[in-house]
């Protein structure tokens, strides 16, 4: 399994939200690109980069800063926040990252983000797909930065899906997302029964690296690991150890 760290970019600092509210903002360095470095000496070969302020404005506010963490880590990045358009698509693909995130336009427009994918392969694209679980056990998804419901299921919108070539599924239970509360192992078990061919990315509420364990122990390709990582919940030690006992 993949262990994924996890930054969040606003106002050029290295942030984490809980539960994606810009009001509950806990700030861990004023240099992105320092700490960035940091995880490129661990044991993983991904970075998870989000820009808050890309995600609220629909422009790429922090882009300098994603510029710079791409050509000193050596990570394969990952980018989302904001690119919402083939030419956000285009220009990032083209200025050394790996996979860009498409957030509520994979709900919204899916035509659109279906000819993204045959246009840019399935290898460069990054579905995040943000749930609210609902009281009867589905998984409802949110838009617009978790503040919008929609109607739609996560299974009804990995079925639109399903012929399209889809690869990289980014899952986020949004109870847990910075809440240290233990991912939902459950939701990504079953997600991976209904369609297994996807390289799907566990996100939310990962504590330590027990947490780590038992996603690997249930089959899930990767995993994002954000809070527990910064707090130093999750030590190098015990992530290069996760790796060797692969």
């Amino acid at each position: 399994m993949r262990i994924i760290p996890a930054i969040d970019l606003k106002d050029g600092k290295c942030v984490r939200l809980l539960k994606g509210d810009f009001d509950k903002t806990t700030e861990y360095s004023d240099d992105p690109v320092a700490m960035s470095r940091c995880f490129s000496e661990l044991d993983v070969q991904d970075l998870h980069v989000i820009d808050l302020d890309g995600a609220r404005s629909g422009k790429q506010e922090n882009r300098s800063i994603v510029q710079a963490i791409a050509a000193n880590t050596g990570l394969d990045i990952q980018l989302g926040g904001g690119i919402r358009d083939r030419s956000a698509i285009a220009d990032w693909l083209g200025n050394g990252v790996t996979r860009c995130i498409i957030g509520s336009m994979a709900i919204t427009d899916i035509p659109q983000v279906t000819e993204w994918l045959r246009e840019f392969g399935p290898e460069r694209l990054v579905l995040a797909l943000d749930v609210n679980v609902a009281d009867d056990g589905t998984p409802m998804l949110t838009t617009h930065g978790w503040t919008r419901e929609s109607d739609e299921s996560l299974w009804s919108c990995l079925d639109r899906y399903a012929d399209q070539g889809v690869r990289h599924v980014l899952c986020t239970d949004v109870s847990r997302d910075g809440a240290m509360a233990g991912p939902n192992i459950q939701l990504y078990q079953e997600t991976l029964r209904r369609y297994p061919e996807l390289q799907l990315q566990a996100s939310g509420g990962v504590r330590d690296i027990n947490d780590l364990r038992a996603l690997r122990n249930s089959s899930i390709p990767a995993a994002i690991s954000g809070r527990a990582r910064l707090d130093g919940a999750i030590t190098p030690q015990e992530v290069a150890s996760f790796r060797r006992s692969a």
